[in-house]
């Protein structure tokens, strides 16, 4: 059974950047998609980004797009999510987890029901 610990999060000033991790232990997850969402305070869980099996397609969410770059080092069993400009509207408990499939097609990787293993979260905090 596959394992997924995220770290990384903290607080920070609003301009600033964070890196997030994800690092998967038991079994690979170099055949699968992997996802980022968030849940800020009072609200539902959202989708961040994703990126398919190899780390050749990504996807990203209309919040965060042109300043969160998803990435994978399937040797290390990592995903990545590198966070910059941030605005206090970022903050949330960040949550990476599995999609279900190899390949980000048709949308299958928006809702959190594409995905099947999820970590416990990492909170990130912005400052104005």
């Amino acid at each position: 059974q596959v394992q997924l610990v995220e770290s990384g999060g903290g607080l920070v000033q609003a301009g600033g950047s964070l890196r997030l991790s994800c690092a998967a232990s038991g079994r690979t997850i170099s055949t699968y998609g992997m996802g980022w969402f968030r849940q800020p305070p009072g609200k539902e869980r959202e989708f961040v980004a994703a990126i398919g099996w190899s780390g050749s397609t990504t996807y990203y969410g209309e919040s965060v797009k042109g300043r969160f770059t998803i990435s994978r080092d399937n040797a290390k069993n990592t995903v990545y999510l590198q966070m910059s400009i941030l605005k206090p509207e970022d903050t949330a408990v960040y949550y990476c987890a599995r999609l279900k499939y190899a390949y980000l097609i048709g949308g299958r990787y928006l809702e959190t029901r594409d995905y099947d293993v999820w970590g416990r979260g990492t909170q990130v905090t912005v400052s104005s």
